[in-house]
């Protein structure tokens, strides 16, 4: 059956992206959510593909008009949020929607798809090999992986609302989990 919806969320660093780049493989007839956001594109990102960007008058012209499934204004008209039409597009090719997106966004989308959503949450096994992750990324100061790591503690404290946990202690594990778990949510 197709028109549901995968939710990923997990703190930075807990492997979620490479998690869903990898369900995205597997053949489950799904499509990733493309996000709306209201900062400027960075190099090489491109309308439609990386996010939706729209101004902020734009994106507030959208809230008001009740077009987000959810967002959030994470600073100062620097808005991020999935459009409303943007499921309706990819259910509407008969397709399966798959979602990397925060914990806050993630539990919003399952509290209004309910049962034709899987709201999956991607843990580390603990926090000190999380912030081993973030340091060996190399792509954050020590000040931004400590902030990261206060985050991680605050979203962690939400992993009990969403449909299971997948504890992301050996990654090709963790990616035979999510596609199995997917495979008996798509069957049902």
């Amino acid at each position: 059956m197709s028109g549901k919806l995968i939710i990923f969320s997990a703190p930075s660093g807990a492997g979620k992206s490479t998690i869903v780049h990898h369900i995205l493989s597997c053949g489950f007839n799904m499509e990733f959510s493309v996000s709306a956001t209201s900062r400027a594109p960075r190099a090489n990102e491109i309308h439609g593909v990386d996010y939706y960007f729209l101004t902020a008058e734009e994106f507030r012209s959208k809230i008001r008009k009740n077009e987000f499934l959810e967002y959030e204004e994470v600073y100062p008209n620097s808005f991020y949020g999935t459009l409303r039409s943007e499921i309706d597009r990819i259910t509407g090719e008969g397709k399966n929607v798959v979602f990397d997106i925060d914990v806050l966004g993630g539990i919003n989308i399952k509290k209004q798809y309910d049962e034709q959503a899987l709201a999956v949450f991607i843990a580390p096994p603990s926090m000190e090999v999380l912030h081993q992750r973030l340091i060996n990324r190399g792509t954050d100061t020590p000040e931004m992986i400590a902030k990261r790591i206060g985050k991680a503690e605050f979203e962690l404290s939400f992993a009990p609302q969403f449909d299971i946990v997948v504890v992301n202690d050996d990654l090709d594990k963790a990616k035979k989990q999510a596609e199995s778990l997917i495979r008996d949510f798509l069957s049902k």
